[in-house]
């Protein structure tokens, strides 16, 4: 075991797994390195700690750091869960640190998020975005539509987050009601994944309900929403409440009834071979955390996201 510490700012090269003490050092994304600079680098990893948009528990603004530091006891094997290989073997991936904003003008936040997401991508550098609450991903999907056009979703969650909203608000319920008429994404050839929460406006969005992934099954259903989503560009975002309060208890709006990580494994290992051009973790509350179990969740569903990335680019 090498005596060696602080790979976040120590670690010489951008690819490769080094053991470095679980307890200890500073915690980045995976051991990953901090850097602002985007040169070769094929995956940046940007902290978006913002939860202002929150209808019921705050605590999502420490879900990057919870997930960060989570992540160590997950940076060192050389092969991931469910795949024969480890994309932090295979791709450069830094960390590059948290999106700036200002809380106290939240109206410009969206703005700001978008900016440097669209900043990154210019750089033909793929993002993986740790929020925050949902919200985030509004501004994110803004970025990436604009860049690759408009795109597949396949959204994990408990809410389909598709509220209808009369105005530019800022609000974690209603984002993809949003994206859907502003033709970011295509709900037809979209599919939200999980959802224990009745909302009659589905945008068109092709819904797999968590009572039908645990009737039907994880690898069919993941097997159905590839076919939906086909080899079209696509975004994919995990809301961590996905899960059932059992395995993610840390979290703003919890609902019984949910996935195991176990079922969230099976999607994910089975939706490989989709055109993933961008993903995102949200909803991580260490506040209401118990063991860190959730954070160590959002952690485990960020890396399955980078293997799906690396798995399309192989």
């Amino acid at each position: 075991m090498s005596l060696e510490t602080d790979f976040a700012m120590t670690r010489e090269s951008l690819k490769g797994v080094q053991d470095e003490s679980t307890y200890g050092g500073i915690t980045s994304f995976m051991r990953r390195r901090y850097s602002r600079d985007l040169s070769g680098v094929d995956v940046a990893v940007l902290g978006v700690p913002f939860d202002l948009a929150t209808t019921n528990r705050a605590g999502t603004r420490l879900g990057p750091r919870g997930i960060r530091t989570a992540s160590a006891s997950l940076s060192w094997e050389n092969q991931v869960q469910g795949w024969d290989f480890s994309p932090l073997e295979e791709l450069a991936i830094v960390d590059y640190g948290d999106c700036p904003f200002d809380a106290g003008t939240p109206d410009k936040v969206p703005e700001q998020i978008y900016q440097q997401a669209r900043d990154i991508l210019a750089t033909d550098t793929a993002l993986l975005s740790l929020g925050g609450d949902h919200f985030v991903s509004y501004p994110l999907l803004r970025a990436h539509a604009e860049k690759y056009g408009p795109l597949a979703l396949i959204h994990f969650d408990a809410h389909s987050d598709t509220w209808e909203d009369d105005g530019p608000r800022i609000d974690h319920g209603t984002m993809f009601y949003h994206a859907a008429k502003e033709g970011l994404v295509v709900p037809e050839h979209s599919a939200q994944i999980g959802l224990r929460t009745y909302n009659e406006s589905t945008m068109g969005f092709n819904i797999f309900d968590g009572p039908t992934v645990h009737d039907q099954g994880a690898v069919a259903v993941a097997e159905r929403v590839k076919r939906i989503v086909g080899d079209r560009p696509c975004y994919l975002t995990f809301d961590i409440d996905c899960l059932d309060p059992a395995f993610a208890p840390g979290t703003g709006t919890p609902v019984v009834g949910g996935l195991s990580t176990h079922q969230a494994l099976q999607l994910l290992q089975n939706l490989r071979g989709v055109n993933l051009v961008g993903m995102d973790v949200v909803e991580v509350a260490p506040p209401y955390d118990v063991s860190e179990i959730t954070a160590l969740a959002g952690a485990t569903m960020a890396l399955q996201q980078l293997c799906l990335w690396a798995y399309c680019r192989r």
